[in-house]
């Protein structure tokens, strides 16, 4: 009896040494099987600010940071420790594609952009060639519509009045 005992409690201590020991997670994620194939539909993830070339050229180091709020909006990451750095990062995962990812990371001093890092880089030949666009709105003139209770007043024979 003591010899099954003994047996028992050695086993049951390599099981639970075995059982902590082993990694509980995977490397990498693993979803469905039927995820990556061709025809199954995965929609397009966009995170972040959208920075674009345009958006960047506009930069201009002595800038405000409110003028520098204004052209690239609110930063998306801001360290409380360094309150004169801003990050702008933008990640895009179109369908079955690599994620695609933009960094960009603004330096000020004295409340002034002083250095521009990032993946994209303000150019001014890129600028220069760049051919301004007009923007053309038209407003339609204003169109009076009679509304429910109008058309019902009308109908018993009682006119609202203008």
């Amino acid at each position: 009896m003591r010899k099954i005992f003994s047996f028992t409690i050695i086993a049951c201590l390599v099981a639970m040494t075995i059982g902590c020991a082993r990694d509980k997670k995977p490397d990498e994620y693993k979803g469905s099987v039927l995820e990556d194939l061709p025809f199954v539909y995965k929609m397009t993830v966009q995170q972040g600010n959208i920075i674009t070339e345009e958006m960047v050229d506009s930069l201009e180091l002595g800038m405000t940071k409110r003028q520098v709020e204004f052209v690239l909006g609110t930063p998306l990451l801001t360290d409380f420790f360094h309150r004169n750095r801003w990050d702008y990062v933008y990640t895009i995962r179109r369908g079955h594609q690599k994620m695609e990812q933009r960094d960009l990371t603004l330096h000020f001093q004295d409340e002034a952009l002083a250095r521009i890092v990032g993946d994209i880089r303000p150019d001014a030949n890129r600028a220069a060639g760049r051919e301004e666009k007009e923007i053309l709105v038209t407003v339609p003139d204003y169109e009076h519509r009679e509304g429910v209770v109008s058309k019902g007043l009308k109908a018993v024979g009682l006119e609202p009045k203008e």
